[in-house]
């Protein structure tokens, strides 16, 4: 399988690359108030994409520190119910004399 994955890796980014060179056009995106931005249309597409996964990372956050904060308070219940099985445990052992 690993030997699969780099030559995956190289034609995804040779597509890219390709993809990338073919789109140097450059392009205008206008704001309000006339404020534009020039530049190629690579550079808009990555800053998008980018601006896409932050944005997706940002909405995974809040569900993933919820479930670290569950999973931690879940060992800290086995935690105790393994001592208080231990304790119990030694209590019912009979003490036999020496």
């Amino acid at each position: 399988m690993r030997y699969l994955v780099w030559p995956l890796r190289a034609l995804l980014f040779l597509l890219l690359l390709g993809f990338a060179v073919k789109n140097d056009q450059p392009v205008v995106l206008r704001y309000f108030f006339g404020y534009e931005w020039q530049t190629s249309l690579v550079v808009i597409l990555l800053c998008f994409f980018t601006a896409g996964v932050l944005v997706g990372v940002l909405a995974m956050l809040g569900n993933m520190f919820r479930q670290r904060r569950e999973l931690s308070a879940l060992r800290r219940d086995l935690h105790l119910k393994n001592k208080l099985a231990e304790i119990e445990n030694a209590q019912h052992l009979p003490i036999h004399p020496s």
